[in-house]
């Protein structure tokens, strides 16, 4: 049941949250439109009673401003007439903080909590101030003879659901793909997991979006999206267990 509400008001806000939000930065995962959707709900809601606060602010300023020969009236808000003014607008706020509490709450939920099966699983690992990748090799398992390891270039194949283990060597580090709304802390003595599955092909950033020395600016990776056939063909002239290039 929770689920059908949260896809009702998600459908009502993923178009716009793809035009605000797709417009300027691509939708390149399977859950970036939840990012999405939920941004456009809070820029709505927001909006919305701010315009509205600012609207009556001015109003009354300019309604009731001082004039001559006309004494103001002392208002203790106790009058019944006046207390709706107040008690509706509260309401209405507290019904729509609960909408987006809620909204939050799933879209945490759905991507952080409930992990998808995994088609495969890479290492991620941080460190001042660089990324190392490992890939699984041809037998799509790590920690095998066959694993692939680049250096600040992350390769994955369009439309397969990857689970990732995240480290970091030294000091906090935070891995960050903003095409795929993906962000997620690097721990040292930890390690993080959670998932992506990437939805379009191309070349896209990575950073570094946790302060962590005098580096942090340079911290930067790729991450190549490719085919099925472009994937296939990548790894099959990467060298086993040896640093991979393009």
């Amino acid at each position: 049941m929770l689920q059908g509400i949260y896809d009702f008001i998600k459908g009502i806000f993923e178009p716009l949250g793809d035009y605000l939000v797709g417009s300027a930065l691509p939708v390149g995962s399977s859950f970036a439109g939840d990012i999405d959707a939920l941004i456009a709900l809070i820029a709505v809601m927001v909006g919305f009673w701010a315009l509205l606060a600012y609207a009556a602010f001015f109003f009354l300023i300019f309604r009731f401003r001082e004039k001559k020969g006309k004494k103001a009236k002392y208002v203790t808000g106790e009058e019944k007439n006046l207390k709706r003014w107040i008690t509706y607008p509260h309401a209405a706020i507290i019904v729509c903080d609960v909408v987006i509490v809620f909204m939050a709450i799933m879209v945490w939920y759905n991507i952080k909590q409930r992990l998808p099966e995994a088609d495969s699983t890479i290492r991620i690992i941080s460190q001042q101030w660089a990324w190392n990748f490992v890939h699984p090799g041809p037998d799509n398992e790590l920690d095998t003879d066959d694993d692939i390891i680049t250096f600040n270039e992350l390769h994955v194949q369009e439309g397969t659901t990857y689970h990732y283990e995240l480290l970091s060597k030294d000091v906090l580090h935070d891995f960050s793909v903003p095409v795929f709304r993906l962000k997620q802390d690097a721990i040292p003595g930890r390690v993080m997991k959670g998932w992506f599955k990437p939805t379009r092909a191309g070349e896209y950033d990575i950073q570094c979006a946790e302060m962590c020395g005098i580096g942090h600016g340079i911290m930067g990776a790729r991450i190549v999206v490719e085919t099925p056939e472009e994937h296939a063909a990548w790894m099959s002239q990467s060298s086993t267990g040896k640093l991979a290039s393009r």
